[in-house]
């Protein structure tokens, strides 16, 4: 017994020996990196990082609002449905409105407002006032007769009311004041009302004149 002691003690020494010499070797082999087949990865290399996805184009938000145009038939002020950018801050909205009616109609009705004229500033009060200001070519515009005169003003007046419940009066500004006028029949020195009488649908013809009997 004593005999088989000592060789399994001796047994024992040896394989200890032989781990302790072979311990680099098998740690190298254990840290190597295992092959993945490449059906695994679905034909992309195991390193390749994901390719990060372009972010969504932003999209632009519109409104649809009504312009006011005087009717080629003399019949009073019609509509234009336009779709406009989107702007919170209704001051900015109220400009964006107002340069769309002075770029004119585009459904061939009379547009008393184009031309050169440019808007310089709009901004609201706290009691519902719009304050419009005009470069000076608005009032150097020749506009014939009372009625010309009131299309002219109330195509703004009616655009910006009747677009935006908020806006109750709209006051006019040239070149950063007060106009008197733009040709001498409608009253601009305070704030304007929408005229509802003068869109066309509210405007009744005439009645034709009955034969004679």
């Amino acid at each position: 017994m004593r005999r088989v002691d000592i060789l399994i003690g001796a047994g024992l020494a040896a394989l200890l020996v032989g781990v302790t010499l072979t311990a680099p070797r098998w740690s190298r082999w254990l840290r190597q990196p295992v092959a993945v087949p490449s059906d695994d990865l679905g034909g992309a290399e195991a390193d390749n990082e994901p390719e990060p996805t372009e972010a969504p184009a932003d999209v632009k938000r519109t409104i649809n609002v009504k312009l006011f145009f005087e009717d080629p038939g003399g019949g009073g002020l019609v509509s234009e449905e336009r779709s406009v950018a989107y702007h919170a801050s209704l001051s900015r909205q109220l400009r964006v409105v107002v340069e769309e009616l002075l770029r004119g109609s585009m459904a061939g009705r009379i547009s008393p407002l184009a031309g050169n004229t440019r808007v310089l500033e709009v901004f609201v009060t706290a009691r519902g006032v719009a304050y419009v200001d005009l470069s000076k070519e608005i009032v150097e515009k020749p506009i014939s007769g009372m009625e010309a005169e009131m299309f002219a003003v109330f195509s703004l007046v009616n655009s910006i009311t009747m677009n935006f419940p908020a806006i109750k009066r709209v006051q006019i500004l040239v070149d950063g004041r007060v106009a008197e006028t733009l040709g001498g029949h409608v009253d601009l020195s305070h704030p304007l009302m929408p005229d509802p009488t003068l869109l066309a649908a509210a405007r009744v013809p005439p009645a034709a004149p009955s034969p004679a009997s």
